[in-house]
Parts: structure tokens; sequence; C-alpha cells
């Protein structure tokens, strides 16, 4: 069976439920389904099954159907064409650069692989006061109850829902009051392509009506040492697709900056290894690489847990997954019936380096294969963008693991070329 053709357990438990339901016959009659939390609890706990905080989280039987779902109450659940995801788009810009007192020991620079870490940083560095642009105290963060609200939202097929909510759950990553505002912050310790607009929408229904300040929805995300913030408004309170970017802006810790010197004798200085006995890598962004390297620091997952809880897919997590086992930075192994993902010693060592030590050491991980420090060398040669023609050149004069057809050589060197890219791209 492809890869492609293996279910998740949410796959599964889904469309036993929309079967024995007849949900899809429900929706297409009523424009929605209703669904209790005990129902859904025949076949998985609810929390697991209902959390999809981006698109491709949506089980098979979802997306195919252009379906989501949203919690109306602490016990039930409404179905139907909704939309519910906005896009992220990252603007290219220089971040600014900031750093937390010096007499803070308790937050590391070089150990933030938690969404409370990175949050803990960014309060403490000052980032979120001047994001928000007023000095701000740490006032909210956890689960807690939404009360009752209500609000419209548009589905893929050109018209509105009224959704009433009564007592449903929300989770605040952290919250920070000023004088005027107060900031409701949805975080994400990796790159992402979208969220879940509930996630902001809910809780700022539910503080909108506690507070009079006016509540900052910000949505932020720390992938490859960069801390991102997007703030958001809702030009029509009630409206849950009224969502609107009002500004982003990126920081990073100040620390001692990667030249392309420091590039340049790595480069030098490389002692080449064999090509492992594993699949050569399908997985262009190295930055997400990183993203899951930080994610196993924090401990050994499952490929289901990764797909399940993290901005991959299904072929993602397993693409990503053999590129830092490509690496040497992580390894498989068995436990039951599931496969788990771990870092191996080395991989936990060079991500626990302060920074600088941490990405010419990644870099060195790279150009010790022979295929990556040729296309380098050829980047650098002529100051420019190399060929996909000449990357498959000098593929098909190394032994690359798994690699037969002219259509996988033409994959793959997307992925050198895009490591190389980041490379290039590392000096500030």
């Amino acid at each position: 069976m492809g890869e492609e053709m293996v279910k998740t357990k949410n796959d599964a438990a889904w469309e036993q439920l929309f079967d024995k339901y007849r949900i899809l016959q429900h929706i297409e009659q009523n424009g929605f389904y209703e669904i209790t939390a005990d129902a859904i609890r025949q076949y998985r706990e609810p929390r697991l099954m209902c959390k999809f905080d981006h698109k491709n989280h949506l089980p098979d039987i979802f997306a195919n159907h252009q379906l989501s779902i949203l919690p109306i109450s602490r016990s039930a659940y409404v179905i139907g064409h909704f939309s519910t995801f906005a896009e992220v788009t990252y603007k290219k810009m220089k971040p600014q650069a900031m750093n937390i007192p010096h007499d803070i020991e308790t937050i590391k620079a070089d150990d933030l692989y938690s969404e409370s870490a990175v949050l803990h940083f960014a309060y403490h560095s000052g980032m979120i006061d001047d994001f928000l642009g007023e000095e701000t105290r740490h006032t909210v963060s956890g689960r807690m109850g939404a009360g009752k609200f209500a609000y419209d939202i548009a589905s893929h097929r050109g018209h509105r829902k009224h959704i009433y909510v009564n007592g449903a759950q929300i989770e605040v990553d952290g919250g920070y009051e000023g004088k005027t505002r107060f900031a409701i912050i949805e975080a994400k310790k990796e790159t992402v392509k979208d969220f879940n607009v509930r996630q902001l929408f809910y809780p700022f229904k539910v503080w909108k009506k506690r507070i009079t300040k006016e509540v900052v929805p910000i949505f932020f995300t720390h992938s490859n040492d960069i801390f991102r913030f997007f703030m958001y408004t809702f030009m029509d309170e009630n409206v849950f697709n009224s969502y609107h970017l009002v500004k982003q802006k990126d920081y990073v810790i100040s620390h001692q900056k990667i030249t392309v010197a420091d590039i340049v004798n790595v480069a030098k200085s490389i002692r080449f290894v064999p090509e492992p006995r594993v699949p050569f890598p399908q997985a262009d962004s190295f930055a997400r690489v990183i993203d899951l390297l930080g994610l196993l620091y924090q401990g050994d997952m499952s490929k289901n847990e990764i797909t399940e809880n993290y901005n991959f897919d299904k072929r993602q997590t397993d693409y990503y997954s053999n590129a830092c086992i490509y690496l040497g930075l992580a390894q498989k192994y068995s436990e039951g019936d599931e496969m788990k993902i771990a870092l191996t010693d080395e991989g936990r060592r060079v991500m626990a380096l302060p920074y600088r030590e941490k990405y010419v050491t990644l870099v060195e991980k790279i150009l010790e294969h022979r295929v990556f420090h040729d296309v380098y060398n050829e980047y650098m040669r002529n100051g420019q963008d190399v060929s996909k023609d000449f990357v498959v050149e000098r593929m098909k004069q190394h032994d690359l693991y798994g690699i037969a057809s002219e259509s996988t050589f033409q994959r793959r060197a997307s992925t050198i070329i895009g490591w190389v890219k980041w490379i290039t791209d590392l000096p500030e």
C-alpha cells in the first residue's frame, strides 16, 4: 500500500461516524450537522478528533467535501461547509534584534523549544510590548469557558450560517494587558501555511464581552529562531470571516552574526560522509526540517502524532522525518505497532547549541554530503541560482539511495536547490 493511502486514526474514525450517522446526507438536506461529544467518543476522544489547527489536519472525508467543524458547547460540535482557515503570508523583512535582561537566568535563548518558553522570551525581551505599542503585563493563559455568544460564518457555497455558542472551551496561549489594549496570542512553534481562525475569533468574542479595553488578536510563529507576529482585527465582530491583517513584524534574538566567511570556511574544511542508505531527501524547505528537529527536541513522537498535532500532512511527515534521518540527526524505532521518531545523540547536541554554532553546524551537516557541496560551490562560483539540469547532472555522479527515474531526480533536485538557498540566505 502506498504511503498516500495510509489512513490516520482520525480518518478511520470519522469515516465510521459519517457512515453511522449519515452526516453527508444531513448536511445536504440542512446545510449542517450537529454532533455530540459522546457520539464522537464512541470511536476516539473528541479532543483528538476535533483539533484541526490547520487545513491539512482535516480528515480526508472533511477535505474531500469542503467541510469543517466548530465547537458550540463543551459537549457538542457543528459540521458544515464552513470557511475556517486563514492563509499566512510571510513578508520578507529585516527582523529587529532584541534580548532579555541579563539578570534573568531561567529563560535560555538556546532552549526555546516549547510555545510557553518562546512566549516568555518574547514578553521579557520587550517584543510583545514593541509590537503592541504599549507596555503590557502577562495576565491570562490556558483553558477557560467561553460563556454565550453568537456569530455568522461564511460557507464555501456562498451563504452564511448563524451559530450559537454556549459554554464551549477556549484556550489562550498568552494574554497581555496594557493601558488601552489587551493582546490575545495564538502561538505556533513552526512555520505554518494557515491557521484555524477559531483560535483567535473565539477568545476575541469572549474577552470583547468581559473588558472595556481594545482586544487585539495576534497570531505568532517561531521558526528558524525568527519570532513573527501578525496582528489581526475583525472588521465585523459578529462575522467569523471578517478577519483582516493589520500588520506583521519580525524579531530575532541579539546574537553573534553568521557571515559569508563562516559558511565558506565550513565548505573548505568539510569532511565528506558516505551517502546513507536511507531515502534521499524530498523536503524542499530546510526551515521545516529545523521545525521538526525542534519538535523532536521536546520528545519522541510517532508519525501519527506529528501529522495530527503539527502543520505536516501525512506525506510531509514521512518526507521530513527521512530528511532528519538522512542528516544523522534523527532515527526511527518501533514501539508496539507504532513507528516513532527520535533525535539521535548528535541531533540533541546540535539543537542545544547557541544560535551561531547551531546554524553553522547544520550547514556542515548538509555540505558533508558531496552533492550538496558541489551545488553550493557552483552557486558561489556564479553568484546566482543553479539550474536544475546542473543539479541533476551532479546527482547522477553520486551514489544516491533510492533514485532511479528521471522524474525522481527532478523532484529531489528541488530539495538540493532549496537547502543550498537556505545556506546562502543565512549570512546577515
